[in-house]
């Protein structure tokens, strides 16, 4: 009896670290893969932005790669999302003021100083984009996030969604990868 508990957990747990593998390669798979088109709207949601105001290497390179779809045409608008972090300082307006300083129209910019979470920015984009009678979003975010955005934006009714990944990695990013596949599974799951 004792060796059949032994070889179901072994078996158990051989499948959970595969079902995390698998995952994890999904998540990158996903993130890698952009999938861009004309859209209503470019979608960036916030990250650090240092207590001195300058934004963090993420922030900005997430900044900088909705800025190229920008300037190529891709959409006409940025929606950026984010909160006062523990820095402070607001990261909807950082982004923005960022944003404008390397040319784009501030009437160009829609500005969601309440996306405290992913599902938090999803919602508020949800809401605006009912407003404005538009259909279709680019998210631009690390490759590691863009598969739980996609499925929040999802889960609060749009549909017709594209994605970007910053062209910025570090070491860091292992963690993120690993944390996303619980974060994912928690998206899976109906919040109130």
């Amino acid at each position: 009896m004792r060796q059949a508990w032994s070889v179901l957990a072994f078996h158990s747990i051989f499948a959970i670290l595969g079902l995390c593998a698998f995952s994890v390669l999904a998540i990158v798979i996903d993130g890698v893969t952009d999938e861009v088109f004309k859209a209503d709207v470019i979608v960036v949601p916030g990250n650090t932005v240092n207590a001195d105001g300058s934004l963090s290497a993420r922030l900005k390179a997430r900044l900088d790669s909705a800025l190229d779809l920008y300037q190529s045409g891709v959409s006409k608008r940025i929606f950026v999302s984010g909160a006062i972090g523990k820095e402070g300082i607001d990261e909807a307006v950082a982004m923005s003021l960022y944003l404008i300083s390397k040319g784009v129209h501030k009437e160009d910019i829609v500005q969601d100083s309440k996306g405290y979470t992913t599902l938090d920015t999803a919602k508020n984009l949800g809401r605006y984009m009912g407003e404005s009678s538009i259909k279709s979003a680019i998210v631009v975010t690390q490759f590691f996030h863009i598969s739980r955005c996609k499925l929040a934006m999802k889960r609060v009714g749009i549909s017709n969604i594209g994605a970007v990944h910053a062209k910025y990695s570090e070491a860091r990013d292992i963690y993120s990868v690993a944390r996303e596949v619980p974060a994912y599974a928690s998206y899976l799951v109906p919040h109130g």
